[in-house]
């Protein structure tokens, strides 16, 4: 059973940063792909980011191109998103998910697509 823990969420000021971290463990993550997706309260669940484990080919949201980052560490098994010049508006809950045998760009930036995912870790950026 694939299990995501996320970490690294916290509070931080308009124009800082943080790292989060999606710890998988249960499978060999070879032939899937990560995704981080976000929820404010009362909206919609939001892609923000995915990565391919094998190739690491990255996709981001329009709203966060230039700001974040995502990678992998192969040897950990970990799925990092590096989050700099935040903005109020990325206040949210941040969610790690994974699917496997899934790549297209179009598909992986739905949260339907994905099987597998994490409890979540709260961002919140003050103003």
């Amino acid at each position: 059973q694939v299990q995501l823990v996320e970490s690294g969420g916290g509070l931080v000021q308009a124009g800082g940063s943080l790292r989060l971290s999606c710890a998988a463990s249960g499978r060999t993550f070879s032939t899937y792909t990560m995704g981080w997706f976000r929820q404010a309260p009362g909206k919609e669940r939001d892609f923000v980011a995915a990565i391919t484990w094998r190739s690491s080919n990255a996709y981001f949201a329009d709203s966060v191109k230039g700001r974040f980052t995502i990678s992998r560490d192969i040897a950990k098994l970990t799925v990092y998103l590096q989050m700099n010049s935040l903005k109020p508006e990325d206040t949210a809950t941040y969610y790690c998910a994974a699917v496997r045998l899934v790549s297209s760009e179009a598909v992986v930036t739905t949260p339907r697509t994905y099987d597998y995912w994490g409890q979540g870790t709260q961002v919140t950026v003050s103003s």
